[in-house]
C-alpha cells in the first residue's frame, strides 16, 4: 500500500518541521529544502500538495499491495535532482549519504539502516507526469506570491521567451545514426538467439567492430582540395567506393537479420518477451534502411537531402535541428522550450514546442497563463512572437502587451513602439533571460531523460524545483532579516 508519506512518528524518524539550516549558506540545495519544508509545515498548502501527489498511482494501488516508495520522497528527490543538475548516480548517494536530505525524507540521523536502491530512485521519479507537476507548480507560486504580498492581490506583468534545450545525443551524421541502428539491431538479435539456442549470431561482437571500423575510416576521408579537377574527381570516386562498401556491409547484415526474424516466427520459438525484442529490431531495420538510403542518395547520386527527411537520432527521434542565429552556436539539437515568468521570477508556464515557432505559441502561453493566474495584466515578447493576428489576440487576453515589431514601422507603429511605457517594458524583457539561464544552469542545459515524454517530465521538474528554491529563497531572506533584526535590538 503506497502512502504520501508515513506520518507514524517512530524513535528514528525525524520531523520535519523541525529541520534547521544554516540560513548563510548560500547553496542551492538549502533553499529548496527549506521551499519544501514549508510546503510541508503549512496543513493548508501541504493537504493540496498531497491530494495532487495521490494521483500518481491509481487508486487500488494506493490501498492494496506491496508498499512503494512515500510519495513524498518521490517528489523531494525528483526536484533535488533537477535543481542540481545531478543524474541518477548523484541522486542515490545523496539520498543514502546527505544529513539534511535524510530528515527531509523523513529519516533521523541515527537511521543507517533505511537505504534507497538505485532502480527504485529510478522507477518511482519516472511515475510523476507534466500534469502533476504543473498542478503543484501552480500551487507553490501562490504561496510565493502570498509571502511577497500577504494582503493585497499582486499584479503581474510577465515576461516571455523561448530556448533549446538540448537531447542527450551526439552530433548526427547519417553514416553514423546508420552505425547506431546495425549495432542495436546486431546485439538484440545476438540476445534472442543466445536465450533461444541458436548460434548464427555468436559473432555479434566481431561484427558490429567490423562495421564500426568501417564507420571510422569514412569519417577520417577528407575531400580533394586540388585545383585538378582529374585529381578532385579521382578521390570523390575513392569516397564514393568507400562509401558502398560500408552500405554493402550493412545491408548484409540486414537481410541476415530478416532471415533470422522469419525463421524465428515460423518455428514459433519465440517468447512474447522475445517477441517485443523482435519488433524493436524491426525497428531498428526500418531506420537502417532509411539511413543507407539517405546515404546513397547523398554520396552516390550526389542528391541535397530535404531537412524534414532527416532523423537525427534513433533514439530521440523527437529532436529537431534548431538555428537560432545565436554568435558562437550555429545550430543546437533539442526542443525548444517556451517559457512565461513574472517580476519576481517564478515561472508561471511553460510548454515544449513541437516543430513550432515563437509566433505559434504566444497566443496558447498568454490564454493558459491567464487560465492559472487571472491576476496576470501584461507581458511582453521578442520579436520573435510577433505576427499581426498575434497582436490582436493578445490585446484582447492582456491589458497591456509589449510586442515589438518586425520589419519597418508605421506612424502608428512607432507611437506605440517609441512611447515612454513601451520603452521601459522593453527594458525590463531582458529579465527572462536570466530565468532561463537559471533554468539552464539548474538541469534544463541537457535532457538526460529518455523519449518524449520523458523530456516534458525532466523540464516540468526543472521548472518547479526552480520556483521551490525561489520560494525558499524568498523564506531564507526573510529569516536572515528577522535574524539581523534580533541581533541589532
Amino acid at each position: 500500500m503506497r502512502k504520501i508519506i508515513d506520518l507514524q512518528m517512530e524513535f528514528w524518524k525525524k520531523d520535519i518541521t523541525g529541520i534547521k539550516f544554516d540560513i548563510k549558506s548560500r547553496d542551492e540545495i538549502p533553499k529548496l529544502l527549506i521551499g519544501l519544508q514549508y510546503i510541508y509545515g503549512e496543513p493548508e498548502i501541504r493537504g493540496q500538495v498531497f491530494n495532487i501527489l495521490k494521483e500518481i498511482v491509481p487508486k487500488k494501488s494506493r490501498e492494496a499491495g506491496r508498499p512503494g516508495m512515500d510519495l513524498w520522497k518521490i517528489l523531494v528527490l525528483g526536484t533535488l535532482r533537477l535543481n542540481c543538475n545531478w543524474d541518477f548516480d548523484k541522486v542515490h548517494e545523496i539520498a543514502n549519504n546527505h544529513i539534511r536530505v535524510r530528515q527531509m525524507l523523513g529519516h533521523e540521523e541515527t537511521d543507517v539502516s533505511s537505504n534507497y536502491a538505485l532502480q527504485t530512485i529510478r522507477d518511482n521519479i519516472a511515475l510523476l507526469t507534466l500534469h502533476i507537476l504543473d498542478k503543484i507548480n501552480q500551487i507553490v507560486v501562490k504561496v510565493g506570491h502570498s509571502i511577497i504580498s500577504p494582503k493585497n492581490e499582486i499584479e503581474l506583468n510577465g515576461s516571455c521567451d523561448s530556448f533549446v534545450v538540448e537531447t542527450d545525443i551526439h552530433y548526427p551524421t547519417d553514416i553514423n545514426v546508420l552505425y547506431d541502428a546495425i549495432r542495436k539491431m546486431i546485439s538484440l538479435i545476438a540476445i534472442i538467439c543466445s536465450e533461444i539456442g541458436i548460434t548464427e549470431w555468436r559473432q555479434s561482437h566481431h561484427n558490429i567492430m567490423k562495421v564500426k571500423r568501417l564507420l571510422r575510416n569514412i569519417q577520417k576521408l577528407k575531400r580533394s582540395t586540388s585545383k585538378n579537377e582529374a585529381k578532385k574527381a579521382e578521390r570523390d570516386r575513392f569516397i564514393a567506393t568507400k562509401h558502398e562498401d560500408y552500405i554493402g556491409v550493412c545491408q548484409g547484415f540486414i537481410l541476415k537479420a530478416q532471415e533470422t526474424i522469419s525463421v524465428l516466427r515460423e518455428l514459433k520459438f519465440v517468447s512474447p518477451t522475445q517477441e517485443f525484442r523482435l519488433s524493436r529490431v524491426e525497428a531498428f531495420i526500418h531506420h537502417a534502411e532509411r539511413q543507407i538510403n539517405q546515404t546513397y542518395r547523398r554520396v552516390i547520386l550526389d542528391e541535397k537531402i530535404p531537412h524534414e527527411e532527416k532523423v537525427f537520432s534513433i533514439f530521440e527521434p523527437h529532436t529537431e535541428w534548431i538555428s537560432k542565429g545565436k554568435a558562437g552556436v550555429s545550430q543546437e539539437l533539442g526542443l525548444k522550450v517556451c517559457v512565461l515568468k513574472d517580476q519576481y521570477g517564478f515561472i508561471l508556464h511553460h510548454q515544449v514546442m513541437e516543430q513550432q515557432t515563437d509566433d505559434k505559441v504566444a497566443v496558447s502561453m498568454a490564454q493558459e497563463t491567464k487560465k492559472r493566474f487571472e491576476n496576470i495584466s501584461g507581458c511582453s515578447f521578442d520579436k520573435g512572437f510577433y505576427s499581426p493576428d498575434n497582436r490582436e489576440k493578445l490585446r484582447s487576453i492582456l491589458d497591456n502587451v509589449v510586442l515589438p515589431k518586425k520589419g519597418r514601422l508605421s506612424e502608428k507603429d512607432k507611437q506605440i513602439e517609441y512611447s515612454e511605457e513601451f520603452i521601459k517594458s522593453r527594458r525590463k524583457h531582458s529579465a527572462v533571460e536570466s530565468s532561463i539561464n537559471a533554468l539552464e544552469n539548474h538541469g534544463l542545459d541537457r535532457c538526460r531523460d529518455h523519449g518524449l515524454h520523458g523530456f516534458k517530465r525532466y523540464v516540468g521538474l526543472a521548472v518547479l524545483a526552480r520556483n521551490i528554491e525561489i520560494l525558499g529563497n524568498l523564506i531564507l531572506q526573510k529569516k536572515q532579516k528577522q535574524e539581523n533584526c534580533r541581533k541589532a535590538a
